[in-house]
């Protein structure tokens, strides 16, 4: 007897998609950074070079500026109006006034004979 071979076709399904799976990720960390006694040594040696540089600056600055301010005293029967008029001639006079109660720390444009008033520099 032959032996007969039957061939049966399979249809072929595609492997099921796996599903997509969490991956646990570690955070992301800045590297720290430590400092040894050499290098807080040198940090601290630019920070104190650097404020004494602004410090020889500023004192530059001021030594230049500290020029002595101008003054007036004020005498028998003269305004707050008439010193700014004389000696403020290139503001309005209403100005003036302001800017010599500004400088002189006065509430009032009210002066008496006898006190200094100090000019400010415009």
């Amino acid at each position: 007897m032959a032996a007969q071979v039957l061939e049966f076709l399979v249809p072929v399904e595609p492997a099921p998609v796996a599903r997509p799976r969490l991956v646990l990720v570690p955070p992301v960390t800045e590297p720290t950074y430590r400092l040894t006694r050499r290098g807080r040594v040198v940090v601290a040696f630019f920070v104190a070079l650097l404020v004494a540089a602004l410090g020889l600056a500023l004192a530059g600055q001021l030594a230049s500026a500290s020029g002595q301010p101008e003054s007036v005293t004020v005498e028998a029967g003269q305004t707050l109006s008439e010193i700014a008029l004389r000696e403020l001639p290139e503001l309005p006079i209403a100005a003036g006034v302001v800017e010599l109660q500004l400088a002189n720390n006065l509430s009032t444009s009210y002066v008496h004979a006898g006190q200094t008033l100090v000019i400010p520099e415009l």
